[in-house]
């Protein structure tokens, strides 16, 4: 009997040792999917891009290995979603951030804004504070477009231009045109100053410009002038946002812990256009993985080091622990490139023939005959996806067109071959036109109310239990964050002319 109970015993223990060997032989970097998204601290929210282009114009999704295939629209994740709180505040719901809806009309500059945000009691909160860069872009959605207009001046908004920030929820202004500033005069600041400096050597602050889709770096004080410049504010509250936290995995890749994805260590040393670009990361067989693809902006942005400069730290704006390419840029000085992501800026006369990218170098610009960092190391602006290198701009921005790569995998992206419906939403629309259209498909829906659609009047008689003739919050059957954007007048309440027109768009297998 106690020999036998011996053998059991280890029997036992070589099982045991056998699991614990199996396991530490495992593949350390196995292609699995996380099942959840709360398993990473940070959900770098969707840029809104639900569009394909090609090199100048709108296309179908592209198929796996066809021309253009690989951008931002044909991979989805963290779409961004919003809850109005109706207390004058927003919250991400991927993020988890609290924001502050409105915009004031006077413009601050940062030392005015941080004042302010100490003595903000906004929805019964007292932890306000001036968001950092990375928080800030979170909330850019490139639905928008900076419009078209002949007017060289800069002055009247055009009637197309449509803001790259979803309107439904957040408050917008664009530029005071009234007291001399361009339309796309419309930069929200953060709390992050460059390490370095633009121009001519002038201290600079990164913001955010949902006029136009970038980040660049602003001066502190007028150029030949001791005015401070200001901008927009909006405030935020909760968790700290963007901060990374990289893993050398040891095989050539690097994991960002705090959101899941997995980077090239390297990058790919040498410049291509946007199309080569696309077909480089569909392409790409790098340690082991298969799956790569091209960043979207927000994805390469949250890689970002605002602490670094090519001037300050000899290094491009990313951890140290990324090997980046050295180039020699057009004033003849080492830097670093400009980086291509998957996501088309929507710019200009030809809207659909740039694509963003995020300079960790210099983002080099020419003025007055001299070549100067012009926005600052981490900016995000956009290049022609085809043509050749020139500059543009009031600023001389350089366009250098090919430009460089570093591709990324993981995540909880899932493949889109589609163009998903549109739903009610009025966003992206031109605020600037008095019955505005929505953009971006056949359909087109006046601002205008009417309450003789059958579907509205059926929707309130079938959930108004209480026989009132409207529907409260309570009887709504449907997302509270579909409540929020029918209840037009805030009264808490759903009438026949603010009930939906029609049911909500059928769900796909591959949308959001």
């Amino acid at each position: 009997m106690i020999k036998n109970s011996s053998i059991f015993l280890l029997f036992i223990i070589i099982l045991f040792t056998s699991f614990i060997i199996n396991d530490i032989n495992a593949e350390p970097h196995k292609k699995t999917t996380p099942k959840t998204i709360e398993k990473f601290p940070d959900n770098i929210v969707g840029t809104g891009q639900i569009k394909c282009y090609n090199n100048s114009t709108e296309i179908p999704y592209p198929k796996p290995g066809r021309s253009f295939f690989g951008q931002d629209a044909e991979f989805t994740a963290n779409a961004p979603s919003y809850q109005d709180n109706r207390n004058g505040t927003v919250t991400d719901i991927n993020t988890g951030l609290m924001w502050s809806k409105a915009v004031d009309t006077d413009k601050v500059s940062l030392t005015e804004a941080e004042k302010i945000a100490e003595k903000m009691k906004l929805g019964g909160y007292s932890d306000w504070r001036v968001p950092n860069i990375k928080e800030l872009y979170s909330l850019i959605n490139f639905s928008g477009y900076t419009g078209f207009s002949r007017d060289k001046s800069n002055t009247n908004i055009p009637a197309n231009a449509i803001p790259f920030i979803n309107t439904d929820y957040f408050d917008f202004k664009y530029g005071n045109t009234a007291s001399g500033e361009r339309y796309i005069d419309a930069q929200w600041l953060s709390t992050n100053k460059y390490v370095s400096t633009t121009m001519n050597g002038d201290k600079t602050l990164f913001g955010v410009n949902f006029a136009d889709g970038r980040i660049k770096g602003y001066g502190y004080k007028r150029p030949r002038s001791s005015k401070i410049i200001k901008f927009y504010a909006r405030y935020v509250r909760g968790n700290r946002y963007g901060q990374n936290k990289f893993k050398d995995n040891g095989d050539g890749t690097i994991t960002d812990l705090k959101t899941g994805l997995m980077w090239m260590k390297s990058d790919s040393r040498k410049g291509m256009n946007w199309q080569q670009a696309l077909k480089y990361a569909y392409k790409l067989k790098y340690a082991g993985y298969s799956d790569w693809r091209l960043p979207n902006a927000k994805e390469l942005q949250y890689i970002v080091d605002y602490t670094r400069s090519p001037d300050t730290t000899s290094s491009p704006a990313i951890n140290s622990l990324f090997k980046t390419s050295g180039i020699k840029n057009e004033a003849g000085k080492k830097d670093y490139p400009y980086f291509w992501t998957s996501t088309t800026h929507l710019d200009g006369p030809k809207p659909g023939s740039s694509a963003a990218y995020i300079s960790f170098g210099r983002a080099l610009g020419k003025m007055h005959g001299r070549f100067m960092d012009v926005h600052g190391a981490g900016a995000q602006r956009s290049d022609p996806k085809i043509g050749m290198p020139t500059s543009r701009g009031p600023q001389g921005d350089m366009i250098r067109v090919n430009n460089y790569v570093r591709c990324v995998r993981g995540g909880f992206i899932k493949f889109r071959t589609h163009e998903p419906q549109l739903n009610n939403n009025k966003y992206p629309y031109n605020i600037n036109l008095k019955d505005f259209e929505v953009t971006g498909s056949s359909q087109r829906t006046s601002q205008k109310k009417s309450d003789s659609h059958p579907f509205s009047r059926n929707f309130v008689r079938r959930l108004d239990k209480n026989g009132d003739g409207k529907v409260s919050r309570s009887e709504f059957d449907g997302p509270p964050g579909r409540f929020d954007f029918h209840d037009t007048n805030h009264d808490g309440y759903l009438s026949k002319n603010e009930a939906p027109k029609n049911p909500p768009p059928k769900r796909f297998k591959n949308q959001y």
